[in-house]
Formats: structure tokens, sequence, C-alpha cells
């Protein structure tokens, strides 16, 4: 009786808790948290926690990612991509924006007037933030804020790839801390709200358009860290494969070795019998192998651009790593190859992850490896076991040669190992729980290995 009594209650509150995701779609509340969903529904925390791994098998933040992902591609598929709805989008949360642009690539290619001349035509009045650095740097975070403090900005629009969403990002959970941006790099936890975010995608890559990361150097202590927060998550993201034609053939090959590399480290992490999301990363892994060599050759091809462009939010929008867990070796130790040298997130990884493929490759992963070869490149699966691995790591750098990019630290101009323990130190922090434990001798092989 008490078993059919708790189910009873469980299928209630399952119930609800659909209601309140599909009827009065809650999820895009960003700072729904599982207190106040819990409210919502009149039940505990724990009850519902249960109920949400349950009958979902994931917790409240992947069930979240999921109905917002669905939500963004309803978006898509109904012509809210279009850089026509701009204003409308910034309308829904206020009248003043701070645009964040680079190196002013947009004003060459026309993007920049097109947004201007829409915000003009719609009484929307803007600030501008430009020089974002290709990895952002806290100082100019800093900037932002600001401006955004003095000027009184209600939205923050980013318009390029990854490096400047990311600022944008930092700017807007910064604007309502009092204090230094870099406390809140160092403590995510004291972001307590965050300016809203509208995106202009310009550049596939880092998916930053459709996650709730922003990765921030601070020069000074040679550290390049994350904000991790659901408040930074994008209200909007507007994704045209147009606006990415005239990305230049070397960021375009950086940018599909970073999502590939988001890909890998979710493949890659030990997670047994996840057979529907492994299926679905080797359809993404395929997709950048057979697109990322076309865009960069052809760089006008809009079925290439669209579909990298798709390929990138959905590597690390959350849906893969739904059941998945552990930490991102690569992104680890690249990022202080980056922190320390100032590379290429994309190209440093393109670097980096076959040699760290070959280095954690042993009796314990090899399968990983096989599986990976065989599904994505179509090995013979009657070889050795070995033989496969080796082909397919051999096969995956080739791809990133193929699209043009350099593939040891000397050929990128890194002529001394000095910093190779200092960065290994902090790099290991990051590879804590990775499928295989990398501590800071064998991170300072791999980088004397890529050397």
């Amino acid at each position: 009786m008490r078993n059919r009594c708790k189910r009873e209650i469980d299928c209630l509150i399952y119930k609800t808790l659909l209601y309140q995701l599909e009827i009065r779609m809650v999820f895009l509340d960003s700072e729904l948290s599982l207190k106040k969903l819990s409210v919502m529904i009149d039940t505990n925390q724990t009850y519902l926690s249960n109920v949400v791994n349950r009958y979902f098998e994931c917790n409240l933040k992947g069930l979240l990612n999921r109905y917002r992902v669905e939500y963004a591609k309803e978006l898509l598929q109904n012509g809210y991509s279009t850089l026509e709805n701009l204003p409308k989008f910034v309308k829904e949360y206020g009248k003043k924006v701070l645009i964040v642009y680079g190196g002013g690539s947009i004003k060459r290619t026309g993007l920049y007037d097109k947004v201007v001349a829409l915000l003009k035509e719609n009484d929307i009045a803007y600030e501008e933030l430009s020089g974002v650095e290709p990895n952002p740097r806290v100082t100019t975070v800093e900037k932002g804020v600001a401006i955004c403090r003095k000027k009184g900005i209600d939205v923050v629009l980013p318009i390029g790839g990854g490096s400047t969403i990311d600022c944008a990002k930092g700017i807007a959970a910064a604007y309502y801390y009092d204090g230094p941006a870099w406390d809140i790099v160092l403590n995510n936890s004291l972001v307590t709200n965050a300016l809203p975010i509208i995106t202009i995608l310009t550049l596939a890559a880092t998916g930053s358009e459709m996650d709730y990361f922003a990765v921030i150097s601070n020069e000074e202590e040679k550290e390049k860290l994350d904000i991790n927060s659901d408040l930074i998550y994008p209200k909007y993201s507007i994704l045209d494969p147009t606006l990415t034609y005239s990305v230049p053939a070397y960021q375009t090959a950086s940018g599909t070795a970073d999502m590939m590399s988001h890909i890998f480290e979710v493949y890659f992490n030990g997670v047994k019998d996840t057979f529907f999301q492994d299926r679905i990363m080797e359809a993404l892994l395929k997709t950048c192998i057979k697109y990322g060599p076309i865009a960069v050759k052809e760089p006008d091809n809009y079925d290439a651009r669209a579909n990298l462009m798709w390929t990138s939010s959905w590597a690390i929008n959350g849906f893969i790593a739904c059941g998945k867990s552990g930490a991102w070796p690569c992104h680890a130790i690249e990022h202080q190859l980056s922190a320390y040298y100032d590379v290429t997130h994309g190209h440093g990884l393109a670097i980096i992850t076959p040699y760290v493929m070959k280095y954690t490759l042993n009796d314990k992963t090899v399968d990983m490896y096989v599986t990976y070869g065989i599904n994505v490149f179509g090995i013979d699966p009657s070889l050795d076991r070995y033989e496969i691995a080796n082909q397919a790591i051999e096969k995956t750098t080739q791809v990133f040669r193929d699209m043009g990019l350099k593939l040891t630290l000397r050929d990128i101009g890194i002529t001394d190992k000095t910093y190779f323990e200092e960065m290994a130190v902090k790099a290991a922090r990051g590879c804590e729980g990775s499928f295989v434990e990398l501590t800071k001798d064998d991170i300072v092989e791999i980088f004397n290995q890529a050397f």
C-alpha cells in the first residue's frame, strides 16, 4: 500500500511538472531552480529531484537545457533566426544595447551597418565596445561593465564568435557584482543576476550562442577560467549561415577543431551504455569531418556553413552530455596553452587532442578508440584493436592537417618549454575526474610530445 501511494504521488508530481514545462514553459526562466520549481509544484525538493531522475534520466539542469534546446529549434524552424527579428527580441528586454565585437570584420562585411540601421529604425539606442580579443580578457570585460553602468544599458548584443559572446557574457554577469570582474570568474556563485544577452553568431566554433559558459583570460595571472551560470544563457541567438561566409579559412578550421573537441570530451569519458548519445555524437563528428574541409575551400558553401553552425551549437548545448559525466582534459590543457602563449583556442585543441588520444590509449581505453574508428571513419573492424585505434587517431590528425592547421607547438612559434611545468600544474586541476586521470607529470609529457 505504501509503495502504491508513493507511485501515485510520483505520478502526480510528474504530471504537474509536465504542465509547468509544456504549458507554462517555465524553462524560459533563467533563474529557475529546484527550490523555485518545487514551490510551484507544491512538493519538496527531494521528491521533485527523484521524479526528474526517474522519469527523465537526468538532473533538473539537464532537463531544462533539453527543453530550451527544443524551444530554440522551434524558433529556428519558424523563421526567428533572421536578422530582421533583432529589434523585436531587444524590445522584450529594453531599448538600449551595448554592441560588443572584435577586430572590425563586421564593419568590413556590412553586418555592422545592417544592425545599426535596424536599431535606429526601431528607436533602440546603442553604445559600442570593440576590440574584443581572441581570448577575451577580464580587462575588456571591465571596460564593457563600465560602459553599461554609465550609459544605462538594458541588453548586451555580441556580434561575432565565441570570444565575443564570452566577453559579453562576462559583462552581463559582472554588471550586477560590486567588485572586480575576476572575482566572479574565480567564484561563480557570486553571479546572482545578469543583463539579458542576445547574440548574432558570425563564427561556428565554441557553441557559446547556446550554452551558459564564458571563458575569460587574466593576463596578469596567466589564467584562463570559465564562468558557469544559467543566468548568462542567451535569451536569443540569431544563426544565419550566410553571416559566416567571410570567415577566413584559418578561423573556419580552428572552429571546426573546437567543436570536434567538445564532442570528443563527452564521447571519450568512460560512461558505458550510452548508445543513443554516442550515435548522435558520431553523426556530429562525421558532419565536422565532411563539411570542415569543404567550408575551408569553399567559404560560401551554404550547406557546409549551415551544418557546421548547427553542429557547433549541439556539440556543447548540454544535450549530448545528458547521462555523461567527467572532466574535459583537452580543454583544460589547451586553456593553459592559450593563456600563456595567446594561441587561437581551436588551433591549440587541434594540436593537443591527438597527443592526448595517443597518451591515453591503453588496454582500458582501446575499445573506445576502436568504436570511434569503425563508426566514424569506417576502419576495417577485422584489424587488430590497437591498429584500428592508431589509425583512428592518425585520421583525426589528418582531418586537422587537411584543413591547413599546423600540428606541433614549434610550428606555431613556441620555441621553449619554460612554462610547461607551471601550465601543467594548473591544467591538472581541470583534468580531475576525466576518463583517464592525468597528473601534472602526464600533462608535461603531453606538452613535450606535442613540442
